[in-house]
C-alpha cells in the first residue's frame, strides 16, 4: 500500500468488477482497496476488450472530438484530444463512477497547462459515457505479485538487475574467468572479465572489458568501461557509485565521455540536493570544487541541482579523458590541487548537456562488439572443454548480425588446435550450421552428397591425419562458395563429410583392443561355421552411435533372440586352393544368390562402397589382415606368400533387409570370426565387437556398438562405453530369476511391420579410404551419388548443436538403461513393458519421424494387449517388438491385426531369449562358443 501512495489503484468488489480508480489517492481510498493478503491492485498490466466492448470503442473514432484522437481526425485539421486508457476510458466503466464527475474530472496526465483544453476533454469524455458506460469492467488480480516503475533512481534501477538474497552472482552473455569473486546477488551483463575482478554483493556491470586486479565494492554500477580505464579503477574499492563511459558526437567528431554519481543521488530539480552521495556543501568542502565551477552565476538557487551541474569532463586540450578525471573526487590526494586544476581546464557539460551529444549507434555498435568479443571466447571454452551447451543460439546472433566472419575463424581455430577429433569435428559441424544460418532458409536441401572434386584436397589432409592442414584447406575452399545460398548450403554438406572423416578416425581407435590368438589352422577344403542369433534392444539405442558412444559415454540393454526357433545369421569360410578370394552372399543352401571372384587387388578396390557387390565380405579380408590393397605384392602373390592359397567365404541372413534386428553389423562378426578361424586365428568374443567397429568404419556404413554386442554375445546383457577415447567397450551379464528366460520368451514377440528401413541410411556415410578408377585414387566421397534421409542425419547434428532437448535425452538414455536392468534383475515384466514405452518414446525424441503412420496404427491396434512395444533399432520400420500380457498370444495378436485395415504385408514371429551367442564349428570337428 505504501507503494501504492504514487500510482493508480483499482477499487472493486467481491466479484472482481471495478468500482473506481484512484490515482495517488489518499491512506483512506488506497486502504479502501486493501485485499485479504494486505496488498493493492495496482493500475498495470494488459487491457483485454471483449468483442462487444471492442465494437463500441471503435465505433467513436468518427464520433466529434473523438475522432481527433486518430490521424484522420488530424488530417481533417481537428484540435488534437488526448486521452488516457485507465483514466478516461476505462473509468467510466467503474460502477461507483457518476457522469457529473466523471465529465469535469481530469486525467493524471495532463499537466497544469493544459486547463484551456477542458472544456474540449470534457466533450470527449461525454462521447466516450455515451458508448462504453454500460460495458463490464472487471480486473483480474496476481496474487503475490509486484510492480517496479521505473524511475531515475540508480538503487530502482540496481534492484531491477540484482538478484536480493540470491546466494550467487547472475551471470548473462559473459565470459568472466574467477566467477569465486562475484558477490552474492550481483549481476554480469554481456561481460568479459579477465583475472581478478571481484564484485561486491549487489552490484551490477554492464557491457565491460575489464582486466584485474580490479576491486568493485556493493551497491555499484559500472558500464561501457574497457581495458583502457582498467588502470584508473585499480587500488579503488567502489561503492554505492554509479560509473558510466558513454559514446558522443562532439561538433561532429566522435569521442568517449564518462559520467560518475551517487547510488543515492537524486535527479530531481526540487530539494537540497546531493552528489557522490553527500551534500553539496560537503562535495565542495571536500574537493575543493566551487558552485561556480558548476553553474553560472545567474543560475537559481533552484535551478542548481545534479541535472545542470557542469561535473563531467568532454575535451582536455592535451590528452584523452577517462574515469580517473572524476575518480579523483572519491578521495582527493594531497598533490597540491593538480587534479582539481586538470578538471577545471576541461571543456565539461552538465548531464542536461550531454544528452544530446550521447552517440547511441556508436554505443550500440560497441556492445555488439563486445557482445561478440566476450561470446567467441565462450565458444572456444565450450567446445575445448566438451561442455553440453548449445552454440546455435550464438551462431544466428553472429550471422543476423552480419558478423559470421569472426565466428567461422574461431571455429577453424579451435579445430585446427584440437588434440581431440571428437572437438574438431564438432567445431566443423558448427561451421556448417554457420553456413546452413548464412542462407537463410534457401539453397536447397542440406542433407546429400559430399563429393564436389574441389573439397578432396581438404578431406585428403583429414585422412592422412593432418587435421591443421586440413582445417586450413578448408576454409581457403570455403571462401570460394559464400557467395549465394546453393553454394553455402552444399558447402555445409561438405564440411559435414569432413566431420565424419574425424568420426571415423576417433572410432578407429578401437582397433588397439582387437587381438587374436594362434589357432590350429583347418585343412583345406573344411569349412568353418559361424552362426548368431539377431538382438533386441530394449533401452539405451543411440546412445552407442558415434560421437554420442564417446563424448557421453553409451549404454544399451540388449538381447540376443532366435527368431522363430532358428539363428538367422551366419556365414562359413575355408581355405582353397587357387590364390583368389571366391564370395558368396545369399541363403544358406548351396545356391548362392550372388557369386564374386576376386583374382587381383583391384576386384577389392570398392570394399569401401557400401552398395558394391560382396564390400562387406571384401572389407572383411581386409581389415582381418589376410589382405593388404596398399601392398605392392599381388594379391596371388599375398595369398599364396602367407596361406598357400585363398579363400572362400559365404554369408547369409535370414532376415529381411532393414530388419532393425542389427543384422549387418553381427553378419560382419560373423564373417571376421570365420574368415579368422579359417586362416588360424582365434579372436574372442569382445576383440570381436572391436574388429566390427573398426570394420564398419573402413566400408564407411559407421554406425555403432549395440548391434554386435547384442548379437556376438549371449543372454540379456549392458554394453557401456566410457565418455573418452580410445574407444572401448565392455559388457556385463544380467542375472534374472530362474525359469525368467522363459518366461521372457513366452512374452515376446516379433512384428515384421513391412516398411524396410537401412542401418547405414540412419548416420551420413563418410569420405572413405579410397578406391581406384580410370588410373586414380577417388575417395568414397567422390563416388557418394545418394542423398540420406535429412531426419537421420538431423540425429547427429542436433547432438553437435547440443540442442537441450536432445542432450537431455541423451542423458535419459544412459540413465534409463540402469533402471531397465534393474527390471530384469527383478523379473519383472510390467516393469519391463514401462521401459520400452519410455524407450519408444525417447527414440522418438532423438529422430523424429521414425515412426511411420501405418506403424502408429499397428501400435494402436496392439496397446490393450500388451505392457509395452518399440520398433526394433533406430525405428521407421523393421520388426516391431512386443512384451505381451498374457503368454504365447501369437495367433491371438493375429487375428487381431488381420481385423485391422490398412496394415500391410506384415508377419507375427515367434522370438526366444538365445543363451549361447555367437558359435563356431568347424564341419567334421567340434563347435566352440
Amino acid at each position: 500500500m505504501a507503494y501504492a501512495r504514487n500510482h493508480g489503484v483499482y477499487l472493486t468488489d467481491s466479484q472482481g468488477f471495478v468500482l473506481d480508480i484512484y490515482y495517488q489517492g489518499t491512506e483512506a481510498e488506497i486502504q479502501r482497496c486493501a485485499r485479504p493478503d494486505g496488498r493493492v491492485p495496482l493500475v498495470s498490466g494488459v487491457t483485454f476488450f471483449s468483442v462487444e466492448t471492442a465494437e463500441h470503442l471503435l465505433a467513436t473514432h468518427v464520433s466529434p472530438p473523438l475522432d481527433a484522437c486518430t490521424y484522420m481526425g488530424l488530417d481533417s485539421g481537428a484540435r488534437p484530444v488526448q486521452l488516457s486508457l485507465f483514466f478516461d476510458i476505462l473509468l467510466c466503466m467503474a460502477r461507483n463512477v457518476n457522469r457529473e464527475n466523471f465529465l469535469v474530472g481530469q486525467p493524471p496526465e495532463m499537466g497544469q497547462g493544459d486547463s484551456d483544453v477542458a472544456g474540449y476533454l470534457q466533450a470527449a469524455r461525454a462521447e466516450l459515457w455515451r458508448e462504453l458506460r454500460d460495458q463490464p469492467l472487471t480486473m483480474a488480480y496476481v496474487p503475490d505479485g509486484s510492480y517496479s516503475y521505473m524511475t531515475s533512481s540508480a538503487s530502482e534501477f540496481l534492484c531491477s538487475l540484482t538478484f536480493p538474497g540470491a546466494p550467487r552472482a547472475r551471470v548473462v552473455h559473459s565470459q568472466v574467468e574467477e566467477l569465486q569473486l562475484l558477490g552474492a546477488g550481483s549481476s554480469v551483463v554481456s561481460c568479459l572479465l579477465e583475472g581478478p575482478v571481484q564484485l561486491g554483493a549487489g552490484s551490477v556491470l554492464q557491457h565491460c572489458h575489464l582486466q584485474g586486479p580490479i576491486r568493485i565494492g556493493p551497491g555499484c554500477l559500472v558500464s561501457g568501461l574497457d581495458t583502457a580505464q582498467c588502470k584508473a579503477l585499480r587500488g579503488l574499492d567502489l561503492h554505492d557509485l554509479v560509473l558510466q563511459g558513454h559514446h558522443v558526437q562532439l561538433h561532429g567528431a566522435p569521442g568517449r565521455v564518462f559520467t560518475l554519481v551517487g547510488r543515492l543521488d537524486s535527479w530531481e530539480r526540487q530539494g537540497t540536493g546531493t552528489y557522490l552521495n553527500m551534500s553539496w556543501s560537503e562535495f565542495f568542502q571536500k574537493t575543493g570544487v566551487r558552485d561556480w565551477d558548476l553553474w553560472d552565476p545567474d543560475t537559481t538557487p533552484a535551478e542548481r541541482c545534479l541535472l545542470s551541474a557542469r561535473l563531467f569532463p568532454v575535451l582536455h586540450p592535451l590528452r584523452a579523458l577517462g574515469p580517473q578525471d572524476l575518480l579523483w573526487m572519491l578521495d582527493p590526494q594531497e598533490d597540491g590541487g593538480k587534479a582539481l586544476r586538470a578538471w577545471r581546464t576541461c571543456w565539461r557539460l552538465s548531464w542536461e548537456q550531454l544528452q544530446p551529444c550521447l552517440d547511441r549507434a556508436a554505443t550500440l555498435a560497441s556492445r555488439r562488439d563486445l557482445f561478440f568479443h566476450q561470446a567467441l571466447g565462450k565458444v572456444r571454452h565450450v567446445l575445448e572443454a566438451r561442455q553440453d551447451l548449445s552454440l546455435r543460439p550464438l551462431i544466428r546472433a553472429a550471422v543476423r548480425e552480419g558478423c559470421p566472419g569472426p565466428l567461422l575463424a574461431t571455429l577453424d581455430h579451435v579445430a585446427a588446435g584440437a588434440g581431440d577429433p571428437g572437438v574438431a569435428a564438432r567445431a566443423l559441424a558448427c561451421v556448417a550450421d554457420v553456413l546452413c544460418c548464412m542462407a537463410e532458409g534457401r539453397g536447397g536441401l542440406r542433407s546429400g552428397p559430399a563429393a564436389n572434386p574441389g573439397w578432396m584436397r581438404p578431406f585428403s589432409y583429414l585422412e592422412c591425419g593432418d587435421l591443421a592442414g586440413g582445417v586450413h584447406a578448408l576454409a581457403q575452399e570455403r571462401d570460394k562458395w559464400l557467395s549465394r545460398p546453393a553454394l553455402l548450403v552444399r558447402a555445409a554438406r561438405h564440411y559435414e563429410g569432413a566431420g565424419q572423416i574425424l568420426i571415423r578416425q576417433a572410432v578407429m581407435s578401437a582397433r588397439q583392443f582387437v587381438s587374436t590368438e594362434p589357432a590350429e589352422q583347418p585343412a583345406p577344403g573344411q569349412w568353418v561355421v559361424a552362426e548368431c542369433p539377431a538382438r533386441v534392444d530394449f533401452s539405451g539405442g543411440w546412445s552407442d552411435t558415434p560421437p554420442l558412444a564417446y563424448e557421453l559415454g553409451g549404454a544399451v540393454l540388449g538381447l540376443a533372440v532366435r527368431v522363430d526357433g532358428r539363428r538367422p545369421i551366419g556365414a562359413r569360410a575355408r581355405r582353397i586352393p587357387e590364390p583368389e578370394l571366391w564370395l558368396a552372399v545369399g541363403p544358406r543352401q548351396d545356391k548362392m544368390a550372388l557369386k564374386i571372384v576376386c583374382w587381383s587387388l583391384d576386384d577389392l578396390r570398392d570394399y569401401c562402397q557400401p552398395h558394391a557387390p560382396g564390400a562387406l565380405l571384401k572389407a572383411t579380408f581386409i581389415c582381418a589382415g589376410i589382405v593388404h590393397v596398399g601392398s605392392k605384392l599381388s594379391l596371388r602373390e599375398q595369398l599364396l606368400h602367407a596361406f598357400g592359397g585363398g579363400f572362400e567365404l559365404h554369408t547369409w541372413s535370414e532376415l529381411p533387409h532393414g530388419s532393425g534386428l542389427g543384422t549387418s553389423s553381427i553378419l560382419a562378426g560373423a564373417a571376421l570370426a570365420a574368415v579368422q578361424r579359417a586362416a588360424g586365428r582365434a579372436v574372442g568374443t569382445e576383440a570381436l565387437i572391436h574388429a566390427v567397429l573398426h570394420l564398419e568404419q573402413v566400408l564407411t556404413t559407421g554406425g555403432g556398438w549395440q548391434d554386435q554386442v547384442g548379437g556376438l554375445m549371449p543372454g540379456i546383457k549392458v554394453g557401456r562405453s566410457r565418455a573418452q577415447l580410445p574407444l572401448k567397450v565392455e559388457v556385463e551379464e544380467i542375472t534374472v530369476p530362474e525359469g525368467f528366460v522363459q518366461k521372457l520368451s513366452d512374452h515376446l514377440l516379433l512384428v515384421y511391420t513391412g516398411k524396410t528401413r537401412l542401418a547405414r541410411n540412419l548416420l551420413q556415410v563418410s569420405p572413405g579410404p579410397g578406391t581406384r578408377e580410370g588410373g586414380r585414387w577417388l575417395s568414397w566421397a567422390q563416388i557418394l551419388t545418394a542423398s540420406l534421409p535429412p531426419h537421420l542425419q538431423d540425429v547427429l547434428r542436433s547432438w553437435y548443436a547440443r540442442l537441450p532437448a536432445v542432450v537431455q535425452n541423451a542423458h535419459s538414455l544412459v540413465q534409463h538403461t540402469e533402471e531397465c536392468a534393474e527390471a530384469f534383475r527383478q523379473g519383472s515384466l510390467p516393469l519391463l513393458g514401462q521401459c520400452l514405452t519410455s524407450y519408444w518414446e525417447q527414440k522418438k525424441l532423438m529422430a523424429p519421424g521414425c515412426e511411420p503412420l501405418a506403424v502408429r496404427r499397428m501400435m494402436d491396434v496392439l496397446a490393450p494387449h500388451v505392457h509395452g512395444q518399440s520398433l526394433a533399432g533406430a525405428g521407421g520400420g523393421g520388426f516391431l517388438y512386443l512384451l505381451t500380457k498374457e503368454p504365447r498370444q501369437k495367433e491371438a495378436l493375429e487375428a487381431v491385426l488381420a481385423k485391422t485395415e490398412g496394415l500391410g504385408n506384415y508377419s507375427v514371429h515367434l522370438v526366444e531369449v538365445d543363451t549361447q551367442g555367437l558359435s563356431l564349428q568347424l564341419l567334421g570337428g567340434e563347435t566352440s562358443t
